[in-house]
């Protein structure tokens, strides 16, 4: 990172009293509170796009979001001395949501249900429906996922020799395979069923690196995934890291899916996405796509043992599926 920021900062409003290195940027404390700037390599459409929906938040009284703050000349952007384009936006001295805190998971769950509750009343703009704030299609994205995991055990199978990595796919293919093509076939049903109200504002990246937890509520920050689709995703994103923490404790996440609901409930079409979503091997063909993309004359030996806890978790994932499926 260079040391442009000092200039850039005297575009804002305000005194700049401390700063310090965060996240890839620059974490301010200035006289109107905390505040981080980095670099940005988007559009001006989309910063607009993701600061009118902060501003609908704050009016559902969503307080804790990193909004961004304009500049001296009311711009969103600002460009350094050599070209590079910054915002500033409101940031939190909270840390990260502990996932090992099963209580703090409860409630942070209970959080982006009232956080998608609110998106949902933010009507849906003319003017958003292009790029970046239009999800790709769920359906169309598994069925590419499960090309690639076809593709990735073709190439092996024709390998004579075989390392470990590589058996360890063979050995579980069948059986990964089948749960994602039985997992994109629900969603297609769905996906007929449901009509174009059942879209919504998502966050679009939400897992416990962007939820930071105070002493009285949670502030959710990198909205710049935002876009129109469907919420469990976001509930989905957040949930799979937890049970995977937790070797799929069924418990848990049947807490978690009831601290969602008592503030947002479900339908039942949010519950059966929910378990298409937990169907499909989306870790077992991140590993396989990995590979596919990677150099395969050395395979690291954390990703050998990432494929073995999935199988060695499998029977808790499956009883917990069971749990879930309506």
């Amino acid at each position: 990172m260079n040391d442009n920021y000092l200039e850039v900062l005297q575009h804002y409003e305000g005194e700049t009293l401390e700063v310090r290195r965060g996240r890839g940027a620059w974490i301010c404390q200035r006289s109107d509170g905390l505040k981080l700037l980095k670099e940005y390599r988007g559009t001006l459409k989309r910063l607009e796009f993701e600061e009118s929906v902060m501003q609908g938040l704050k009016r559902q009284h969503v307080q804790h979001i990193d909004q961004y703050v304009r500049n001296q000349e009311g711009e969103l952007i600002t460009i350094g001395g050599d070209g590079t384009k910054y915002i500033l936006k409101d940031w939190y001295a909270d840390r990260e949501c502990n996932i090992k805190d099963s209580g703090e998971i409860l409630f942070v769950a209970s959080r982006i249900a009232r956080l998608h509750k609110a998106m949902r009343r933010i009507p849906w703009l003319e003017e958003w429906d292009a790029g970046s704030m239009i999800a790709a299609d769920l359906e169309t994205e598994m069925q590419r996922h499960t090309r690639e995991m076809k593709r990735t055990r073709t190439f092996i199978s024709n390998k004579r020799k075989k390392n470990e990595f590589e058996l360890c796919v063979i050995q579980h293919f069948e059986a990964y395979y089948e749960q994602a093509l039985k997992a994109r076939r629900g969603l297609e049903l769905l996906s007929k069923s449901k009509e174009q109200d059942r879209l919504f504002l998502c966050h679009g990246d939400l897992n416990q690196h962007h939820v930071l937890v105070g002493s009285n509520d949670v502030a959710f920050i990198e909205f710049n995934q935002m876009h129109r689709g469907i919420q469990m995703r976001d509930f989905y994103h957040f949930m799979r890291k937890v049970m995977e923490k937790y070797n799929w404790n069924e418990q848990l996440g049947l807490d978690m899916i009831e601290s969602y609901n008592q503030v947002l409930p479900m339908e039942a079409d949010d519950r059966a996405c929910l378990y298409y979503l937990f169907l499909y091997p989306e870790k077992y063909w991140k590993q396989l796509n990995f590979y596919y993309n990677a150099n395969k004359a050395w395979i690291p030996e954390k990703n050998v043992e990432k494929l073995k806890n999935l199988n060695m978790q499998e029977a808790a994932r499956s009883q917990f599926l069971s749990k879930i499926k309506l």
